[in-house]
Protein backbone atom coordinates (compact mmCIF):
# COMPACT_ATOMS: atom_id res chain seq x y z
CA UNK A 1 0.00 0.00 0.00
CA UNK A 2 1.46 3.39 -0.93
CA UNK A 3 1.78 6.11 1.71
CA UNK A 4 -0.86 8.15 -0.15
CA UNK A 5 -3.40 5.32 0.07
CA UNK A 6 -2.42 4.21 3.60
CA UNK A 7 -4.96 4.70 6.35
CA UNK A 8 -2.20 5.90 8.68
CA UNK A 9 1.39 6.73 7.68
CA UNK A 10 3.94 3.92 8.01
CA UNK A 11 5.93 5.94 10.54
CA UNK A 12 2.93 6.59 12.82
CA UNK A 13 3.15 4.72 16.14
CA UNK A 14 -0.41 3.52 16.66
CA UNK A 15 -1.39 4.12 20.30
CA UNK A 16 -1.93 0.97 22.33
CA UNK A 17 -3.77 2.63 25.19
CA UNK A 18 -5.90 5.57 26.20
CA UNK A 19 -6.71 6.09 29.86
CA UNK A 20 -9.72 8.16 30.85
CA UNK A 21 -11.88 8.77 33.88
CA UNK A 22 -13.42 5.37 34.63
CA UNK A 23 -12.05 3.54 31.58
CA UNK A 24 -9.04 2.62 29.50
CA UNK A 25 -8.70 1.43 25.93
CA UNK A 26 -6.53 -1.42 24.69
CA UNK A 27 -6.49 -3.15 21.30
CA UNK A 28 -9.37 -5.60 20.94
CA UNK A 29 -8.32 -9.21 20.60
CA UNK A 30 -9.47 -12.77 21.03
CA UNK A 31 -8.49 -12.61 24.71
CA UNK A 32 -11.56 -10.38 25.20
CA UNK A 33 -13.99 -12.83 23.60
CA UNK A 34 -16.06 -13.98 26.56
CA UNK A 35 -16.18 -10.54 28.21
CA UNK A 36 -16.86 -8.75 24.89
CA UNK A 37 -19.70 -11.09 23.99
CA UNK A 38 -21.27 -10.60 27.41
CA UNK A 39 -20.85 -6.81 27.17
CA UNK A 40 -22.63 -6.24 23.87
CA UNK A 41 -24.87 -9.32 24.13
CA UNK A 42 -26.48 -7.93 27.25
CA UNK A 43 -26.94 -4.48 25.71
CA UNK A 44 -28.07 -5.05 22.12
CA UNK A 45 -30.92 -2.53 22.13
CA UNK A 46 -28.75 0.04 23.93
CA UNK A 47 -25.86 -0.36 21.46
CA UNK A 48 -28.21 -0.11 18.48
CA UNK A 49 -29.63 3.12 19.94
CA UNK A 50 -26.15 4.65 20.39
CA UNK A 51 -25.33 7.52 18.00
CA UNK A 52 -23.47 6.13 15.00
CA UNK A 53 -25.16 2.72 15.06
CA UNK A 54 -28.57 3.74 13.67
CA UNK A 55 -29.51 1.55 10.74
CA UNK A 56 -26.61 -0.80 11.45
CA UNK A 57 -27.07 -4.56 11.46
CA UNK A 58 -24.62 -4.77 14.35
CA UNK A 59 -25.02 -5.99 16.92
CA UNK A 60 -27.25 -8.74 15.59
CA UNK A 61 -30.57 -8.86 17.43
CA UNK A 62 -30.29 -12.63 17.72
CA UNK A 63 -26.77 -12.40 19.19
CA UNK A 64 -24.02 -14.73 18.02
CA UNK A 65 -22.12 -17.76 19.20
CA UNK A 66 -18.89 -17.41 21.15
CA UNK A 67 -17.03 -18.88 18.17
CA UNK A 68 -18.54 -16.37 15.73
CA UNK A 69 -17.68 -13.54 18.12
CA UNK A 70 -14.11 -14.86 18.44
CA UNK A 71 -13.78 -14.83 14.64
CA UNK A 72 -15.06 -11.24 14.58
CA UNK A 73 -12.48 -10.23 17.21
CA UNK A 74 -9.74 -12.01 15.25
CA UNK A 75 -10.75 -10.05 12.13
CA UNK A 76 -10.53 -6.76 14.05
CA UNK A 77 -7.14 -7.77 15.50
CA UNK A 78 -5.96 -8.60 11.97
CA UNK A 79 -7.06 -5.16 10.76
CA UNK A 80 -5.14 -3.59 13.65
CA UNK A 81 -1.99 -5.57 12.80
CA UNK A 82 -2.34 -4.63 9.11
CA UNK A 83 -2.99 -0.97 10.10
CA UNK A 84 -6.20 -0.90 8.03
CA UNK A 85 -8.52 -0.25 10.99
CA UNK A 86 -8.23 -0.01 14.75
CA UNK A 87 -10.63 -1.47 17.30
CA UNK A 88 -10.19 -0.98 21.02
CA UNK A 89 -11.89 -2.66 23.97
CA UNK A 90 -13.16 -0.19 26.54
CA UNK A 91 -12.21 -1.63 29.91
CA UNK A 92 -12.82 -0.92 33.56
CA UNK A 93 -10.13 -3.04 35.18
CA UNK A 94 -10.46 -6.31 33.26
CA UNK A 95 -14.18 -5.84 32.66
CA UNK A 96 -15.15 -5.12 29.02
CA UNK A 97 -17.62 -2.25 29.10
CA UNK A 98 -17.57 -1.13 25.45
CA UNK A 99 -15.69 -0.73 22.19
CA UNK A 100 -14.19 1.99 19.98
CA UNK A 101 -13.74 1.53 16.21
CA UNK A 102 -11.48 3.70 14.02
CA UNK A 103 -11.80 2.74 10.33
CA UNK A 104 -11.63 4.39 6.93
CA UNK A 105 -15.12 5.49 5.91
CA UNK A 106 -16.74 3.48 3.14
CA UNK A 107 -17.37 6.60 1.09
CA UNK A 108 -14.42 7.90 -0.89
CA UNK A 109 -12.66 11.19 -0.95
CA UNK A 110 -9.06 12.17 -0.75
CA UNK A 111 -8.03 11.69 1.89
CA UNK A 112 -10.75 9.23 2.75
CA UNK A 113 -12.78 10.26 5.80
CA UNK A 114 -12.23 8.40 9.06
CA UNK A 115 -15.32 6.75 10.56
CA UNK A 116 -15.25 6.43 14.34
CA UNK A 117 -17.92 4.78 16.45
CA UNK A 118 -18.13 3.69 20.05
CA UNK A 119 -20.54 2.02 22.41
CA UNK A 120 -20.74 1.20 26.09
CA UNK A 121 -22.86 -1.33 27.94
CA UNK A 122 -26.33 -0.21 29.00
CA UNK A 123 -25.31 -0.26 32.67
CA UNK A 124 -22.45 2.14 31.81
CA UNK A 125 -24.52 4.53 29.67
CA UNK A 126 -23.31 7.53 31.70
CA UNK A 127 -19.81 6.85 30.33
CA UNK A 128 -20.88 7.30 26.69
CA UNK A 129 -20.38 11.07 26.55
CA UNK A 130 -17.09 11.17 28.51
CA UNK A 131 -15.75 8.38 26.28
CA UNK A 132 -16.82 10.30 23.17
CA UNK A 133 -15.12 13.47 24.42
CA UNK A 134 -11.89 11.68 25.42
CA UNK A 135 -11.67 9.76 22.12
CA UNK A 136 -12.42 12.93 20.11
CA UNK A 137 -9.55 14.79 21.86
CA UNK A 138 -7.24 11.78 21.45
CA UNK A 139 -7.94 11.57 17.73
CA UNK A 140 -7.31 15.31 17.29
CA UNK A 141 -4.16 15.44 19.42
CA UNK A 142 -2.42 12.12 18.80
CA UNK A 143 -3.62 10.61 15.54
CA UNK A 144 -2.45 11.86 12.11
CA UNK A 145 -5.91 12.71 10.77
CA UNK A 146 -6.49 16.13 9.22
CA UNK A 147 -9.06 18.40 10.89
CA UNK A 148 -12.53 17.76 9.57
CA UNK A 149 -11.63 14.28 8.32
CA UNK A 150 -13.01 12.39 11.35
CA UNK A 151 -16.71 11.46 11.31
CA UNK A 152 -17.86 10.52 14.82
CA UNK A 153 -21.55 10.81 15.75
CA UNK A 154 -21.90 13.51 18.41
CA UNK A 155 -23.34 12.75 21.82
Amino acid sequence: MSDQAAFVPDDFDVPLELAGEGFRLEPLGEQHNERDLAAWGGSIAHVRATPGFGGSKWPPEEGMSAEDNRRDLARHAGDFAARTGFTYSVLDGDDVIGCVYVYPAKEGGSPRPVHVSSWVRADRAALDEPLYEAVSRWLAEVWPFEPGRVVYAAR
